[in-house]
């Protein structure tokens, strides 16, 4: 088998492992708790709960037609993945929903593990190239026809479900679909990227060369050199700029105190760091 087919292969699995996972947490959690967390399966939760309708029926409903608006709108670019994304979270979902048993009935717990579980599953979906349609496709559409940014179009696209959750089941309900949103969001971000959290430092002093040095001979790390100018003094400076992991940030605060203790150091979070000393680029 070729390489393009292995690594075809290979997402499409990815993709379909994914969508299990989406699919476990909408059965075991969300669903039968009545958490319905932004999104079309959030829509689809208030419809199967109100007219009795299956939950991957009506998913597939609201999809399909809007994947065929949004290629027809926004071209072909969301391709083959999407809808394969698209009709297999529906299949799973009601093929799942009978013959599995909800694990809990406590709607907070349901919000919090029923959020992580589709936060990872979602995660996984993203991460192999795929969506599972729905609110992707909605945000894209607001985009395209009122210009506003994908995350203001996702922001009223879920604000709008859970209001109508709110509604249709009780305001409290409504807020636990909150809780499932905010842990789903912060999963996602943890599956695409990952635990590499790094830190950048800013360091301004008066011996720049001799804290270069050190950096690269104690920490191993290669350094940028940026031009600042003070705007009170107007006196130009040398800003060293070096990106380390977390547990390397107290070795640089002791490296450059020992060095220069009147330096100014400005230490910021990194979400992720890609490259020579971090994560390779052959594992994005």
């Amino acid at each position: 088998m070729s390489s393009k087919r292995i690594h075809f292969v290979i997402e499409y699995f990815g993709i379909l492992v994914g969508v299990v996972l989406t699919a476990l947490a909408l059965v075991l959690f969300l669903v039968p708790n009545k958490i319905a967390a932004g999104g079309v399966s959030g829509l689809a939760t208030v419809v199967f709960h109100t007219l009795g309708f299956p939950v991957g029926i009506t998913m597939l409903t609201i999809n399909i037609p809007l994947f065929i608006f949004s290629v027809k709108a926004l071209g072909v670019r969301y391709g083959i993945k999407t809808l394969f994304g698209t009709i297999t979270i529906a299949i799973v979902v009601d093929y799942l929903e009978p013959i599995v048993t909800p694990l809990t009935t406590d709607p907070f717990l349901a919000a919090l593990y029923g959020g992580i579980l589709a936060g990872i599953g979602i995660g996984i979906v993203f991460k192999f190239g795929g969506t599972t349609g729905g609110t992707d496709l909605g945000a894209q559409l607001l985009k395209k026809f009122t210009g506003m940014s994908s995350g203001q179009g996702l922001l009223i696209i879920d604000a709008f479900v859970i209001t109508i959750a709110a509604l249709f089941f009780n305001v409290e309900l409504a807020l636990f679909a909150l809780i499932a949103l905010f842990a789903t969001s912060k999963v996602i971000d943890l599956v695409q990227e990952g635990f590499h959290y790094a830190r950048a430092a800013f360091i301004i002093s008066n011996a720049p060369d001799e804290i270069t040095k050190e950096i690269f001979e104690k920490l191993n790390r290669g350094v940028t050199i940026l031009k600042g100018k003070g705007a009170y003094s107007g006196k130009e400076r040398d800003v060293i700029l070096v990106v380390i992991s977390q547990p390397e940030v107290t070795r640089l605060k002791v490296l450059v105190h020992g060095i220069d203790n009147s330096a100014f150091i400005i230490i910021t979070h990194i979400h992720e760091a890609l490259g020579e000393g971090f994560k390779s680029l052959s594992n994005v």
